[in-house]
């Protein structure tokens, strides 16, 4: 598994993340700077030799996906375990439409408490359980390909701490340093 090379991917801005809405699993398409910011990604990983491209089902993760394949000649693959942490009723609201109706279980969940549950449905530790669950077959299946995992901001920070990615940016890994333990 060490000797696989990893990339993890942002999606591009989706509508919602223009408007500063919370997703969670609800299903906003790309904005049309998102649509641009994907070509762009595109264009900067068209050299370095991604094999595998695996996505989020989620459609701002699967639009973005579908138009990196298109650019390096791949297909890409679904895969809804790497969906975002299901933020429930928190899900469409503005931070500050949250902290005003949830304000203290906001301020537990923006704490990072593991067990911490966004509008009252899943925690970072089911995300990281389901998404690193996910990693380690790709991964096992891989064998030494180059593969490219494009999901959404939670995720991505589940399977690697203190990862901060903007819509659209990655970031190569080594499979040591991801956060896999189930």
């Amino acid at each position: 598994m060490t000797e696989t090379r990893l990339w993890l991917i942002r999606h591009a801005e989706s509508t919602w993340n223009a408007a500063g809405r919370w997703q969670g699993q609800a299903d906003p398409p790309l904005s049309e700077r998102g649509r641009r910011q994907a070509q762009t990604l595109a264009e900067g990983l068209r050299g370095e030799g991604v094999e595998v491209l695996v996505a989020s089902d989620l459609r701002r993760a699967a639009e973005t996906a579908e138009i990196v394949a298109q650019a390096l000649g791949l297909v890409a693959r679904l895969e809804p375990r790497l969906r975002e942490l299901d933020a429930g009723a928190w899900s469409g609201l503005l931070r500050a439409e949250i902290a005003a109706r949830d304000g203290e279980a906001l301020r537990r969940f923006d704490t990072e408490a593991p067990d911490a549950r966004a509008g009252g449905a899943e925690s970072r530790a089911d995300v990281k359980q389901r998404a690193g669950d996910a990693l380690r077959e790709w991964l096992s299946a891989a064998g030494d390909r180059r593969l490219a995992f494009l999901s959404h901001e939670g995720v991505l920070g589940s399977l690697l701490p203190g990862l901060q990615l903007g819509n659209a940016e990655w970031r190569v890994a080594e499979c040591e340093d991801l956060n896999l333990d189930g």
